[in-house]
């Protein structure tokens, strides 16, 4: 409650969706998780109240690193203003400053008559109050300054408290999906089938021909929308030219992938050097190839419904100095994790917008 609450205070209003009311949403989102997670009595609603707590922090973070880089966009925006204020300042103190050492005499003999000093004095006069409004306003922009080193300073620490009870929240996530029971079973893998395959095939499209032709074929017929939600909170990268015909998404380490539609699992587990790899089935001859992960869960042949966490995205999520970096992530940055996502119709990969909300 302690980290979701300095979440509201360290996060500036933005253009869109500011990040207070982002944090702000993560914290709901966190104080129901935690009460759904209290009372659930069954192993299925222990994996959904987890689900829902790692999605929380992963929300909080992000609200929190936004906040951070406004924060930070602001404290040199300040910097900057202050830097030139102060030049101009002390220039007109020394004007000031050397007018108050002049004889009253000598002030007062303007070489072009008396009108002349009159007027002089009253410009002089006249400053007095703009001079006055502007050192107040310093000195509220440097009162500000101390405030936003301040919540730079703690950042730090309650960055490490959320990373740390999220990776816990991970953790007793992949434990309750280990010990569940209750979901639906369409079928049971041979694995010494699925092992000569994996031994057969060189390619993960290979693989996952081979693999949907030795299953039995799922009954449900979807049509395809192009609004399904990625399966991990992100964007999408260019295009690396590798001629693959799947996408690239960036996410941040250790974040949630999860089904985006009901399907059956049909594999899960490592393969070639796609690292991590979960293969949903979500209708008769369609199927979404999902790879790049650290940790899969789940067995294959388990209907999962939407929602269902399938794995977890690698990286050093703890020891992390990009949670502290001014750039977005939309930026690049070393800490970026990229999940692969590809859908084949039939034998043939086909473009992954038919099903999903690229943009």
């Amino acid at each position: 409650m302690r980290f979701a609450a300095l979440l509201l205070c360290l996060a500036l209003p933005a253009q869109a969706q500011s990040p207070e009311a982002a944090a702000g949403a993560a914290m709901e989102r966190l104080v129901a998780a935690q009460t759904q997670l209290a009372a659930a009595g069954g192993r299925r609603d222990r994996v959904q109240a987890l689900t829902e707590t790692v999605q929380a922090y992963e929300d909080g973070l992000a609200a929190m690193r936004e906040g951070l880089r406004q924060v930070a966009a602001r404290e040199a925006a300040l910097t900057t203003t202050l830097a030139a204020n102060r030049a101009e300042l002390e220039a007109i103190l020394g004007i000031l400053q050397r007018i108050g050492r002049t004889p009253i005499p000598v002030v007062q003999d303007h070489p072009d008559g008396a009108l002349s000093a009159a007027r002089a004095g009253g410009i002089v006069a006249d400053l007095m109050p703009a001079l006055d409004a502007q050192v107040t306003d310093l000195r509220g922009q440097l009162s500000e300054l101390a405030q936003l080193r301040d919540l730079r300073a703690n950042a730090a620490q309650t960055l490490t408290d959320g990373l740390q009870e999220a990776q816990a929240a991970r953790a007793a996530l992949g434990q309750a999906i280990s010990e569940r029971t209750d979901l639906p079973q369409r079928f049971e893998q041979d694995p010494l089938q699925v092992a000569l395959l994996q031994a057969s095939t060189e390619t993960l499209d290979a693989f996952a021909s081979g693999l949907a032709g030795t299953l039995p074929r799922s009954e449900v017929i979807l049509t395809p929308t192009g609004n399904l939600v990625l399966p991990v909170n992100g964007y999408v990268l260019p295009d690396d030219g590798r001629g693959r015909p799947g996408v690239r998404i960036a996410a941040t380490p250790g974040a949630l992938v999860k089904a985006p539609i009901a399907g059956t699992l049909l594999f899960q587990g490592p393969l070639l050097d796609a690292g991590q790899v979960v293969i949903l089935e979500p209708a008769a001859d369609v199927l979404f190839i999902i790879a790049g992960m650290e940790q899969t869960f789940g067995k294959a042949g388990q209907i999962l419904p939407a929602g269902a966490p399938i794995g977890l995205m690698g990286g050093d999520l703890a020891g992390n100095d990009s949670n502290l970096s001014e750039n977005s992530a939309s930026e690049g940055g070393q800490a970026q994790q990229s999940l692969y996502l590809e859908v084949r119709e039939g034998q043939s990969p086909i473009n992954p917008d038919a099903w999903f909300a690229l943009e």
